[in-house]
């Protein structure tokens, strides 16, 4: 099982990510956004990156997480496939992001993502965890 699925909106597109904890569902929704961006299959990993974000609670977290890796993307140019949390509590995030610059050859655009969006966001601590999570494109 792959840890995300697709979900189809209006304007936008969504990804249903799941974990066996908060950790694994946040590090399945950022391999579901680079899915939607291009083929994780193509992605290499070359280089790594350490990131580290604070928000006011666990929603806004996600968001800042999610929007980092678009940044990353828009503005350097590299595209992730292996993500490893190391902290994840309701109000900050560490993590090690695994990667390569793009190959224009080998990572061909397949979804335009702008931002992460709060729109319909659910975080959910049942059993196992769960994160939806809208983006605009």
């Amino acid at each position: 099982m792959q840890g995300y699925r697709t979900i189809e909106h209006t304007a936008d597109v969504g990804i249903q990510a799941y974990g066996a904890d908060i950790k694994q569902a946040f590090a399945n929704t950022a391999r579901g956004l680079f899915s939607l961006i291009t083929d994780l299959r193509t992605i290499r990993i070359k280089a790594s990156r350490d990131i580290e974000i604070t928000a006011i609670d666990c929603e806004a977290l996600l968001v800042s997480w999610l929007n980092e890796l678009i940044y990353l993307f828009d503005v350097e140019n590299v595209v992730f496939k292996k993500f490893e949390i190391t902290l994840l509590n309701d109000n900050r995030l560490k993590a090690r992001v695994y990667g390569e610059k793009i190959d224009n050859t080998r990572h061909p655009i397949k979804t335009g993502v702008k931002a992460t969006t709060y729109h319909m966001l659910q975080i959910s601590h049942d059993d196992d965890c769960r994160v939806r999570v809208y983006f605009d494109v």
